[in-house]
């Protein structure tokens, strides 16, 4: 029997009450998962950004319903992308959310198909011209409302470029529009701090809390053109995609270095890359 690979609040569905908020104002939260013969990725690293995300924005989270849904999605499928969304659920016309009963919706996706070089020999960004608002009350979330990352991946369909770089209205670089940001220096691994805009990718945190074992120093900071500029070393990463050297920004280059190939080589043990 074939698998239905859409679920809405724990059923096989295919249709989505028109009054959704998530549909009506983007109001909720959404998880992309890699998935390796049946089981979750980062699954920690997801879980808690997905209950973390949830409470900042008063969603109601019944993470124990949630994991058992997603266990029994899960049975009997092999290897692709689950994505997980949560949206604070059907309510009145109006901002108001009061009221809401959250609501999870998952699907399955095949797992994308990128070239080995972009691994392998790395890639080049392009350089957006679309700026990410600023937003501390919900900046760092993975929230619905991704109009930003849809417009600046519109600027470009020259296959020259696997990713493009945005930056916020100050000027600071922020991320990728499907990646996070890493620049090697002689001080270490430098990411951009994402307090006012940008996703916290769970890739990107894993990183940060595991390179230190293994003598890589980590820091979040902000990060201007001119630090781009110096980095020995650049790379973007998700979780579903692991590390993609950057080799190419605008008029800068790099070659994949030592320590991207060290950060490259823990992460990909880490999701069966």
């Amino acid at each position: 029997m074939i698998k239905a690979n859409v679920w809405v609040d724990g059923e096989p569905c295919t249709v989505l009450p028109t009054d959704d908020r998530g549909l009506a104002y983007g109001d909720g939260v959404f998880e992309t998962v890699k998935v390796v013969s049946g089981q979750m990725m980062l699954d920690g690293y997801h879980w808690d950004r997905l209950q973390t995300s949830c409470r900042q924005l008063g969603i109601d989270a019944d993470i124990v319903f949630w994991q058992q849904t997603v266990s029994r999605f899960l049975a009997d499928r092999a290897t692709g992308i689950l994505k997980m969304i949560v949206t604070r659920g059907s309510g009145g016309r109006g901002y108001n959310p009061k009221g809401c009963r959250s609501r999870l919706i998952l699907s399955w996706h095949v797992l994308p198909e990128y070239p080995a070089a972009y691994w392998q020999k790395g890639v080049a960004l392009y350089p957006c011209a679309t700026v990410l608002g600023l937003q501390p009350s919900t900046a760092g979330l993975k929230h619905l409302n991704r109009l930003e990352q849809v417009v600046a991946r519109s600027e470009w369909d020259d296959p020259r470029y696997a990713e493009g770089l945005l930056k916020d209205l100050n000027g600071n670089l922020i991320e990728g529009t499907m990646t996070n940001l890493f620049l090697v220096t002689s001080e270490g691994l430098w990411t951009p701090d994402l307090k006012m805009s940008g996703v916290a990718g769970v890739m990107r945190q894993w990183i940060l809390d595991n390179m230190p074992q293994y003598g890589i120093k980590t820091q979040v900071s902000d990060i201007s053109l001119d630090a781009l500029q110096k980095a020995s070393e650049v790379f973007v990463c998700n979780s579903v995609n692991g590390v993609w050297p950057v080799v190419a920004y605008a008029d800068l280059q790099w070659a994949p270095g030592p320590v991207t190939r060290h950060v490259q080589s823990a992460v990909s043990g880490i999701l069966n890359v």
